[in-house]
C-alpha cells in the first residue's frame, strides 16, 4: 500500500496546485508575513526568505517522504503567481485519513481561491487516492476558514475545547498567545456529491480535473 503522496499537479480552470519550488521563495515569505497568517497559524514571525527556502527544500520534501503529508503551491493558471498553499498533515495511511489546511495570500483573498483549491485537493484525495476521511480544524473565531469548510461540503463534527492557540497583536506590536477552541470538520467521499454545483451558485468555479 502506498505510504507517501505523489508529486502531483492538480489543475482547475483558474488554478494550478503543484509542489513548491525555489522560485516561490519571495512570494511565500511575503505571504507568510501577513497579519492574518500570523494570527491564525503557528508560522514563525517574522517569516524570512531563509525560512521560506527551508520550508521548500527541507520541510516539505521531508514531510512527503516520511508519509506525513503534502505541501502544494496554489498558483494562478494565467499568471503563475503564487496565491496560497494547501497542506496535508497528520496523515494516517491505514485508515486513509488526513488533515487539510489552507493559506491564501492577502492580495488574493475574496476570489474563492481557498474553496477552489481545497475542493480540488479533496476530490483528488477522496477519488484518485482512495482516502476515506479529510479533517479540517478551524479556530473558533476564524469565520473565513469555516466558510471554506462549509462551501466544499464539510460536516461540522463538534468542538475541541481549549485545544487551539491563536495569536493577538497588541497596540505596541507585540504578539501574545490566546487559547481558544477548535471546530472540527470532516469530509467523506459521499459528502462531495453536488459540491461543484453549490460552489458555482456562490460565484466560485470548481473543476474535478487533475494531472
Amino acid at each position: 500500500m502506498t505510504s507517501t503522496f505523489p508529486n502531483v499537479s492538480i489543475s482547475t480552470e483558474r488554478l494550478v496546485l503543484r509542489p513548491l519550488d525555489e522560485d516561490d521563495v519571495p512570494a511565500l515569505a511575503e505571504m507568510m508575513n501577513d497579519e492574518q497568517v500570523a494570527a491564525w497559524t503557528d508560522v514563525p514571525q517574522p517569516f524570512t526568505e531563509d525560512g521560506a527556502r527551508h520550508w521548500i527544500s527541507g520541510y516539505a520534501p521531508t514531510e512527503r517522504a516520511a508519509g506525513r503529508g503534502l505541501n502544494l503551491a496554489v498558483t494562478e493558471f494565467l499568471t503563475q503567481r503564487l496565491v496560497g498553499i494547501i497542506q496535508l498533515t497528520e496523515t494516517d495511511w491505514r485508515i486513509r485519513a488526513t488533515q487539510l489546511s489552507y493559506i491564501i495570500a492577502p492580495w488574493a483573498r475574496g476570489e474563492g481561491y481557498a474553496s477552489e483549491a481545497a475542493l480540488a485537493t479533496a476530490q483528488w484525495l477522496l477519488g484518485d487516492q482512495k482516502f476515506e476521511r479529510i479533517e479540517i480544524r478551524t479556530a473558533a473565531d476564524n469565520t473565513a476558514s469555516q466558510q471554506v469548510a462549509q462551501k466544499i461540503g464539510c460536516i461540522s463534527e463538534g468542538v475541541l475545547r481549549n485545544a487551539c492557540i491563536v495569536h493577538h497583536r497588541s497596540d505596541d506590536g507585540t504578539w501574545s498567545d490566546v487559547r481558544t477552541d477548535f471546530i472540527v470538520w470532516s469530509l467523506l467521499p459521499e459528502d462531495l456529491d453536488g459540491t461543484d454545483e453549490q460552489l458555482a451558485e456562490t460565484g466560485f468555479t470548481a473543476y474535478s480535473d487533475w494531472n
